[in-house]
């Protein structure tokens, strides 16, 4: 699963609450896109472009592990998140959901809004395109790994020989 990608850079901490705010009444995976991260970042949610990727430092996701927050970000069309680290819940519901993510020491000064970035999420590898440097995460466990190439938890399940016995 390599991605390539504009990267969205934002900072530490982000709670589920700043990626969809509580005051939206959500109708749509269409209408949440409107709104994700657009109390840090107001140009976020009108300029994403499918395929781009967030970036964030540490403890991504934290706070009430709305498990709303991953799919919202899924429905902006951003390929990716990487952080320096993610809440347990968010990194569980990012896999569940089908978003891929990588925790990736360092990242976070590693990269600026706009620069171009690579991303392996099964070899854990982040090439910024726009310096030409790499950096090396975490990547997740192939249990994990097979889940995002599933489609998610859902997809997983259906044609999982588990399921199949």
């Amino acid at each position: 699963m390599i991605f390539e990608g504009n990267c969205w850079k934002f900072g530490h901490n982000i709670p589920t609450d700043e990626i969809t705010p509580t005051h939206v009444v959500w109708k749509s995976f269409a209408e949440m896109a409107k709104h994700v991260l657009e109390s840090l970042n107001p140009d976020f949610p009108r300029n994403v472009q499918k395929g781009d990727i967030i970036v964030a430092g540490r403890n991504f996701g934290c706070s009430s592990g709305r498990a709303i927050a991953p799919k919202a970000i899924k429905a902006t069309g951003v390929a990716a998140v990487l952080a320096e680290g993610f809440s347990r819940t968010f990194y569980r519901n990012g896999h569940e959901v089908g978003l891929p993510i990588l925790e990736v020491p360092g990242v976070h000064e590693f990269v600026e809004t706009g620069d171009r970035l690579r991303v392996d999420i099964a070899n854990g590898t982040v090439t910024n395109l726009s310096s030409g440097k790499s950096l090396k995460g975490s990547p997740a466990p192939e249990f994990l790994l097979e889940m995002l190439r599933a489609g998610g938890l859902i997809p997983f399940l259906k044609t999982s020989q588990f399921l199949n016995r």
